[in-house]
């Protein structure tokens, strides 16, 4: 029987089950906490990063105090997501396998009057999410007043999401003479308020430092143009070709799209959003798990529970808002002891963000250069080398052919061989890149010719219509066939915004504008210089008033018109 975990004060018949788990020896987290909440009543504040077996942490001990005589509600976990929620399931189930405790699983997304008929039944440990549970104790369907053990896991993530509200009514309905045992990645002010309001003279136990990135994780970054973010992306994706990795968005749409772009490219991709059903989500999932997918793209909500420890990469395809976003997204690799690899793709005007995150991580951040096309081919042919290394040959199988086999060895030399195996496995990518460009970003000097390639447009909806920077970009990319990496400098205004986009696509824009309207209103662009278009001859087209030439204007000369080079609109004077 496993000494480690019986050290840490754990009884014989759940040792059992972590060694039919196959444990071999606890993490930091559990060291720390097993003993601290076997041998007191007390709350404990504890912070890990996700990945360190913070389930086992919590899980082992509780299922040890659960009373097997009792068949009501001794404990409840709360969890951030349906995903992390199964998985906790599943989990304690494993450490009860020798104790029968029943545990149910509360989320939604499920029958609500499935979940009721289970809990009617005797559930001595509920694992919920804040919604589903919140929803079920108003209909009186849960009573916490009689529990002696709350969790909350991911509780930087919970509130992330939106569940304060959710949080405070369960927190004020469970019983005052509870333990409290919070778990959370990092310690913002939102987790310390819930510390300080919710619990009493908790213990703290920190693995590492508070917010600090986990140290089985290397963190790097590339400085590119954002209009080639996605080549950036091809060319890191095809530089590792035994990648397993998660790839971050910030919206919806702009997952979606990147999902679509790789899929179509050839690469085993799925995409995770908010827009997809939650079979479709559990579909995508189930194939990531069993690698039939290897790159899942998703977004920030969308990916909060997934549990899969080998996860080589994690790609940031746009860095977060919040930096404390950036230590979850991390999280997902270099867990259960393994190491992994975090990458940002970093446009210039990030660069600050950079800064901060370095600050919240405490930890530098690496910056690596863009492979370049031959260096990217190089790593396609060692690995098609290794495969052929480790096929697994069948002579049996291969007797029929042993002498043609020979006598085709007659014809060409080893060296041949390997050449034309190479050039038939991988000709698809050797010609992709055999003239590839450099896609590393120079700095400042890149940022100047961005704005000397780029145009600044007025568009006449904003805030009041229902926008912010990101939908506006959603609603740009959905007019147009460009994608979100097209459209810069996005500043939205109560009735009015601005945004850049390349000089030679903005005669697109335009067209795919014309005659659109949201709500009662009809949208029109507008030029802060005149553009010229590149497929007139002569003096070219004034693009004014959705594309309509203003002839008064036109007559008055510079002084009459607010659009001509050299001079901003009025709107955009006002800001």
């Amino acid at each position: 029987m496993n000494q480690n975990f019986l050290a840490l004060g754990l009884e014989e018949v759940i040792v059992q089950a972590v060694d039919q788990l196959g444990f071999e020896k606890p993490s930091p987290v559990q060291e720390k906490c097993i003993p601290i909440v076997l041998n007191e009543d007390t709350d404990l504040v504890a912070l890990a990063q996700t990945g360190t077996g913070k389930t086992a942490s919590f899980g082992l001990p509780l299922i040890q105090k659960i009373d097997n005589d009792n068949r009501k509600t001794q404990a409840l976990v709360l969890a951030p997501t349906r995903e992390l929620c199964i998985q906790i399931t599943a989990d304690l189930k494993d450490f009860a396998c020798f104790k029968k405790t029943n545990v149910v699983a509360v989320y939604g997304g499920a029958s609500i009057t499935d979940q009721a008929k289970k809990l009617k039944k005797g559930a001595q440990v509920i694992v919920a999410t804040p919604g589903r549970l919140q929803d079920m104790i108003n209909r009186r369907l849960v009573d916490l007043s009689h529990i002696d053990y709350l969790v909350l896991d991911e509780a930087d993530e919970m509130l992330n999401m939106g569940f304060q509200d959710a949080i405070d009514e369960i927190l004020e309905t469970a019983s005052e003479d509870r333990n409290t045992w919070l778990y959370s990645a990092t310690m913002p002010k939102t987790v310390a308020k819930i510390a300080s309001n919710y619990m009493k003279d908790p213990v703290e136990v920190t693995c590492g430092t508070k917010n600090q990135a986990a140290s089985t994780v290397d963190h790097e970054y590339y400085l590119i143009d954002n209009r080639d973010r996605y080549r950036t992306l091809r060319r890191i994706v095809d530089s590792y070709p035994g990648i397993y990795a998660i790839i971050f968005c910030r919206t919806r749409a702009e997952t979606q799209n990147v999902a679509e772009r790789l899929m179509a490219d050839g690469y085993n991709t799925g995409g995770l959003h908010g827009d997809m059903s939650q079979g479709q989500r559990d579909g995508v999932m189930k194939q990531f798990k069993t690698k039939n997918i290897t790159i899942l793209v998703a977004t920030d909500v969308a990916s909060r529970g997934i549990d899969v420890d080998d996860i080589s990469h994690v790609i940031h395809y746009q860095l977060p808002d919040d930096n404390e976003v950036y230590t979850h997204r991390s999280g997902r690799t270099g867990r259960a002891g393994k190491t992994g690899t975090s990458i940002a793709l970093v446009g210039g005007r990030d660069k600050y963000k950079l800064v901060q995150i370095e600050k919240t991580i405490k930890c530098r951040m690496e910056r690596k250069m863009v492979p370049s096309g031959e260096e990217v081919m190089k790593a396609m042919v060692f690995q098609s080398m290794e495969n052929l290394i480790n096929a697994q040959v069948h002579p049996k199988a291969l007797k029929p052919f042993t002498e043609a086999i020979h006598e085709l060895s007659e014809q060409m030399t080893v060296t041949e061989v390997l050449e034309k195996f190479i050039a038939l496995n991988s000709s698809k990518i050797l010609n992709f890149y055999k003239d590839a460009k450099d896609l590393n970003a120079s700095g400042k000097s890149g940022r100047d010719k961005k704005s000397r390639d780029s145009q600044r447009i007025f568009i006449n909806i904003g805030e009041k219509d229902g926008f912010d920077w990101a939908t506006l970009k959603d609603l740009l990319r959905e007019k147009t066939s460009l994608t979100n990496d097209d459209f810069g400098g996005v500043d939205v205004k109560g009735a009015f915004s601005f945004f850049n986009v390349s000089k030679s696509k903005v005669e697109g824009v335009f067209e795919a504008f014309e005659g659109f309207s949201v709500g009662d209103r009809k949208v029109s662009l507008e030029l802060t210089k005149t553009f010229k278009s590149p497929d007139r001859r002569g003096g070219g087209r004034d693009r004014r008033r959705g594309g309509r030439r203003d002839s008064s204007r036109d007559r008055r000369g510079s002084s009459g018109s607010r659009n001509r080079s050299g001079s901003r609109s009025r709107r955009e004077r006002r800001k």
